[in-house]
């Protein structure tokens, strides 16, 4: 599984008219099982997503088809973590 961390480096006006694009994004990867969770932080300087895939390069692929990486609007961190632990309305995801 992985974190995607993005930090936004465009101001919120430029972000938010990237919005519908990200969000079809989002739905894509949703609808293919690798998104599980997503959404702003707060403060609003960014988002986090929660996926899964079977490589980080199946991930950092993934982000390359994101509106906001393809305008330059984020700089993305991701984390790739090993859950020894999950809640039991969470056990039928792949981990």
């Amino acid at each position: 599984m992985f974190i995607i961390s993005l930090n936004y480096i465009k101001s919120i006006p430029d972000v938010e008219r990237l919005i519908p694009a990200h969000r079809k994004f989002l739905e894509h990867f949703y609808d293919s099982g690798h998104f599980l969770l997503s959404g702003r932080k707060e403060p609003r300087d960014g988002g986090i997503i929660i996926a899964q895939a079977e490589t980080r390069s199946e991930i950092e692929n993934i982000i390359r088809e994101d509106p906001f990486w393809k305008e330059q609007m984020a700089d993305y961190q991701i984390t790739e973590f090993f859950p020894t632990m999950t809640a039991k309305s969470l056990l039928h995801l792949k981990v």
